[in-house]
């Protein structure tokens, strides 16, 4: 697969959330050299971070739908996971700043001008980051098949990013911050026109570095584990018994895991079938549940065992239960 292809499979939320980051990275940056303000120069490092990672990251996610290799057999599914940590050391080191440059202008107070060209730059910011985030909450309900539509997708988001994909994942986390970044630079910049207390501006800008710190340590957490290989979601794994199941010569689940692995999930599983098969009818049957669960979606490799039944149900569903919850 050519690099382009590659590129045109990449996570479309962090490339546009990219592209929007930079736009307002460049805007943010002449209006906090040309007023002075602190939570200006603050907003201006988020969205240089924000449009870095989310680019960083858009690679990331484009190399991770490379095909597997002989040396590398599972995929690059992993490799997007890497990608986000990297951005993650680099929000760490913006948020350094932002917090450093707070204090500086607590202790130094001073006034800062051209108050009506930083409220116009910041409505314009909170206008673009609002919009990146409602685009990436629909990604969100659409990678995690969500019916929800107009207004509901808000809350949707919320409950549902856990099966989105690591790139959605972090631009909504970092869009929710810078959104509510901008909003916080806004509010502080004009309590400081209004009292002629200055310092309040770097209270502002020391907030935002704290809100940036609190997002590396929620998406490092998120992708360290998924680089180590995590559980998928209970509503996955549920599809993927529900669909073994469906074939009536499945009668139990030995043992099954599903693996996430990127935004793609590997499943491992031996399943048992009802006696009295020839080998050549089992190995069918095999193949068939396999090629169904592969169907599935975002489900990338499934590697299936099979079993006669021992006449002991390992796997309990609500089909081999009885309608008292007994078997």
């Amino acid at each position: 697969m050519g690099f382009i292809q590659l590129l045109k499979k990449g996570n479309k939320s962090s490339g546009i959330a990219a592209l929007g980051n930079t736009l307002l990275a460049i805007i943010k940056g002449i209006a906090a050299a040309i007023s002075g303000s602190g939570a200006m120069f603050a907003t201006t490092i988020h969205s240089i971070a924000d449009a870095v990672n989310q680019g960083f990251v858009y690679f990331g996610s484009a190399l991770a739908e490379k095909e597997p290799t002989k040396r590398f057999p599972t995929g690059f599914g992993r490799v997007v996971n890497l990608f986000v940590l990297v951005a993650v050391i680099v929000i760490s080191i913006m948020a350094y700043e932002t917090i450093h440059k707070g204090w500086e202008v607590i202790q130094h107070p001073e006034a800062s001008t051209n108050l009506w060209l930083n409220v116009g730059v910041l409505i314009v910011s909170i206008i673009v980051d609002g919009y990146i985030l409602i685009k990436t909450m629909k990604e969100i309900a659409h990678e995690s098949r969500s019916s929800a539509t107009g207004m509901q997708i808000i809350p949707e988001s919320f409950k549902n990013i856990g099966y989105a994909a690591p790139p959605t994942r972090l631009v909504f986390y970092e869009d929710l911050v810078a959104t509510f970044g901008s909003l916080i630079a806004l509010i502080f910049v004009l309590v400081s026109h209004v009292t002629g207390q200055y310092f309040w501006d770097g209270i502002g800008t020391m907030l935002i570095g704290v809100l940036l710190i609190g997002i590396a340590l929620k998406i490092g957490y998120d992708n360290t584990i998924g680089l180590i290989g995590v559980a998928a979601p209970a509503r996955v794994e549920e599809k993927v018994v529900e669909t073994i199941f469906n074939d009536k010569a499945v009668v139990d689940i030995s043992k099954m895991r599903v693996v996430q692995e990127g935004r793609q999930y590997h499943v491992e599983a031996y399943i048992e079938l009802k006696k009295g098969l020839s080998l050549a009818e089992a190995d069918d049957i095999k193949f068939r549940v396999r090629d169904k669960v592969l169907g599935l979606p975002d489900i990338d490799d499934v590697v299936l065992g099979i079993i006669e039944s021992d006449d002991k149900q390992t796997w309990q569903t609500d089909k081999n239960k009885g309608d008292d919850g007994s078997e």
